[in-house]
């Protein structure tokens, strides 16, 4: 499964901090880490605080398209409506 994200680095907390809607109308989901965008730091923050957010495995995360760049897409393996029921709670949390 592939989600959209907006990342903001260098928060003052880690957090998924609810959804969001670009100009083509595609929604992300925004997620919050206190790590600065260098040396990947950031975006293994992003991996450990979706992975512990869905209970599960870093290694069933990975970030597959823009790397360098606050919007991304990770994808993330596992068992498609379990994701998606866990994904709908994250988004009823932080909105």
């Amino acid at each position: 499964m592939a989600v959209r994200l907006r990342v903001t680095p260098k928060a003052s907390s880690a957090r998924i901090g609810g959804s969001g809607e670009d100009a083509e109308g595609g929604r992300f989901l925004r997620v919050h880490v206190t790590q600065a965008p260098e040396k990947g730091k950031a975006n293994e923050a992003v991996i450990k605080l979706i992975a512990k957010a869905l209970g599960l495995s870093k290694s069933a995360i990975e970030v597959v398209s823009g790397e360098s760049d606050r919007n991304k897409t990770v994808a993330i393996r596992g068992e498609p409506e379990a994701l998606v029921a866990r994904l709908a709670a994250l988004l009823e949390d932080g909105e």
